[in-house]
């Protein structure tokens, strides 16, 4: 994983109890657990790693499953419309996605 130069406290939103680096680690997780990813492969993402269309793992049955694990772990509700394929294609992509529905709520 790429290091952070910047520590939690200085991550943190103002209003958000998560900060952006926790964000990222449940994320990670969450891939890793939906997707059956290897930790050190998703540990190793960057803003530009490929998602949908360029993991096997991440077809569209799949994409409904992560949505709804990312909804379950940060108690948020992802709508229909919230939802395009430019967010799914980069790790980057998908991050922002959850760290915009984190700080909606």
């Amino acid at each position: 994983m790429a290091a952070n130069s910047m520590s939690d406290e200085q991550e943190q939103q103002s209003g958000l109890g998560r900060s952006r680096v926790e964000i990222d680690r449940m994320l990670k997780a969450i891939l890793v657990d939906v997707l059956g990813l290897a930790p050190d492969v998703v540990a190793a993402f960057e803003g530009d790693s490929g998602l949908f269309g360029h993991l096997p793992e991440l077809d569209s049955m799949a994409v409904a499953g992560l949505f709804t694990e990312i909804e379950d772990r940060f108690e948020i509700l992802i709508d229909d419309d919230d939802v395009d394929a430019e967010m799914l294609e980069t790790y980057g992509g998908l991050l922002a996605f959850a760290e915009m529905k984190v700080i909606e709520g």
